[in-house]
């Protein structure tokens, strides 16, 4: 059993967040429904960045080589980039949110975003990495902020609204990986069709900026509440959200990073890999709504989890012993494993007493880990330049699969859904004093 922080260091712990009110009891009560509808678009906007910039590179990997001409490392740290921003930029969204709120957080992320991505397109592997940095730390604190923005916008449609979230990130990433090869074609460069991705995130920038400025215009000045994260990491909510998400997170990453250009030196062409590529994220969009609808209904957030986890596992094993004229099979069934996304976005959105500490568990459970997921898209790449083929690396996949499967089963028992962790009993202790 893993060791709690007593009830009352968890409320001393706490105490701040009791002392200052959130966010959420601050701003006015009656919005008006133009500012609904705003929050609506801008959540849309951002939910078709939040991949997009992932999934562009990706799909452009080996091009980009060709014609930049970096090396083995280089080609390995370019897809490990994403989630070691995730894991640094990422662990610094709670005390950013504190400081200036959730909106002004996002604003800011989606500042950098746009900036970041823009930045690649100068043909130049030196901007290709400083703007992959710049880009995928905006991401990290937009990915840690999203779960608190929802809570505190649509505490009423929590479900829905991560649904509507999860899919426009899945299919922004798609509809990019699709259209990018073409588009670098036609443009006769691989950097400038990256860095075109740009322009989608600065339209998320101006969609969110009217939600930002109606928080600032409607909230009472005060200091925002924070939750350190890390002490989280003692009770068994905190380990558990951190290890499904680690997990799902390096299953993930490891196969957006590598996947079209692990089919290309297969015997696939770039646009056909992309195309199987485009098919995988396709099939996760109906997958996420569809496990969402599952996992909703009484008792069947466990088969949820089973069935996406279990899937996951077959699509690799397929991959790993199918040709590669069949990729369209392991890619669909890969595809509905990525499903389990808006599953545990649902869970970390859920899992907080307050949006403080909503915003701290999703730190930790995104910080540590994309952390440790770095180890897939990088550990891919090197162990392929090692060894010459994807056998091993596949094989490393599918047991981490596996794995994920035990802790599917860990993080939907009654002990995670049906008691608060202690140091959401501590924070509402300090609450009611």
């Amino acid at each position: 059993m893993p060791a709690t922080p007593p009830a009352s260091a968890a409320a001393t712990a706490h105490a701040p967040t009791a002392a200052r009110p959130s966010p959420a009891t601050l701003t006015a009560p009656g919005r008006p429904r133009s500012a609904v509808v705003s929050a609506v678009i801008a959540l849309v906007l951002i939910g078709l960045n939040l991949r997009a910039g992932i999934t562009g590179a990706s799909a452009l990997l080996h091009d980009l080589q060709a014609v930049l001409g970096y090396g083995a490392l280089v080609a390995a740290i370019i897809p490990s980039i994403p989630t070691l921003c995730f894991a640094v930029a990422g662990a610094a969204t709670s005390w950013l949110s504190g400081k200036l709120g959730v909106e002004k957080a996002i604003l800011l992320s989606l500042a950098l975003l746009a900036g970041g991505l823009l930045l690649r397109g100068i043909p130049s592997t030196g901007m290709l990495v400083a703007g992959s940095v710049v880009g995928m730390s905006g991401l990290a604190v937009c990915n840690v902020a999203m779960p608190s923005f929802i809570r505190e916008h649509f505490a009423s449609r929590t479900s829905l609204m991560t649904a509507v979230y999860t899919v426009t990130m899945t299919t922004g990433g798609t509809l990019t990986s699709v259209a990018v090869v073409p588009l670098a074609q036609a443009l006769g460069s691989p950097s400038a069709a990256i860095g075109a991705v740009g322009f989608a995130a600065v339209a998320a920038f101006a969609g969110f900026l009217p939600v930002a400025l109606h928080a600032h215009r409607n909230t009472v000045k005060a200091e925002a509440g924070h939750v350190s994260p890390w002490p989280l990491l003692r009770t068994r909510k905190g380990q558990l959200l951190t290890a499904i998400f680690t997990l799902q997170a390096l299953l993930a990453y490891a196969l957006l990073s590598w996947f079209p250009y692990m089919l290309t030196t297969m015997g696939l062409s770039a646009a056909d890999s992309g195309l199987m590529f485009g098919l995988m994220q396709l099939v996760s969009v109906p997958a996420g709504m569809v496990l969402i609808a599952i996992g909703a209904r009484p008792g069947m957030l466990r088969p949820a989890f089973y069935l996406v986890s279990v899937t996951m596992a077959v699509g690799l094993a397929a991959l790993l012993v199918l040709p590669v004229g069949l990729a369209a099979i392991p890619a669909v069934l890969m595809g509905f494993g990525l499903g389990i996304f808006p599953l545990v976005m649902v869970m970390i959105s859920r899992s907080g007493s307050s949006t403080a500490e909503t915003t701290a568990l999703s730190t930790l459970a995104q910080s540590s880990g994309y952390l440790l997921a770095t180890a897939g898209p990088f550990g891919m790449g090197l162990l392929h330049s090692a060894t010459g083929g994807w056998v091993l690396p596949l094989v490393l996949l599918l047991v981490l699969a596996l794995v994920q499967i035990v802790v599917s089963h860990l993080i939907t028992g009654r002990m995670m859904s049906g008691r608060p962790s202690t140091a959401a009993a501590g924070l509402n202790t300090a609450e009611r004093k």
